[in-house]
């Protein structure tokens, strides 16, 4: 018999440059359970408790509201994304036209 286990991206996110990536594709699908589970599975890369520390929220409250049940506040996202060290950057879509 064959044992598998759950695939957790957290284990694969070992670069700025894949976890950029990551959330470059969650931010692009408009879905908002997948945009708060992506910076989970970010979060839980670098330690939950190490980034709790850093935003000043429980560990349980990080996990509950990256878990993508629930919907996390943006003062949150935010708070959680400067932990990381993670820029949110603005800019036009390439396939619209002002």
């Amino acid at each position: 018999m064959v044992k598998t286990k759950p695939f957790d991206a957290a284990e694969y996110l070992d670069s700025p440059e894949m976890v950029a990536a990551y959330l470059t594709e969650a931010f692009e699908s408009d879905d908002p359970s997948a945009i708060a589970m992506a910076i989970g599975a970010v979060a839980r890369s670098h330690g939950m408790s190490a980034v709790a520390e850093k935003t000043g929220l429980s560990r349980e409250n990080l996990y509950r509201a990256l878990g993508g049940d629930a919907k996390p506040e943006f003062a949150t996202v935010v708070k959680v994304l400067r932990a990381l060290g993670i820029d949110l950057v603005a800019q036009p879509h390439a396939d619209k036209v002002a």
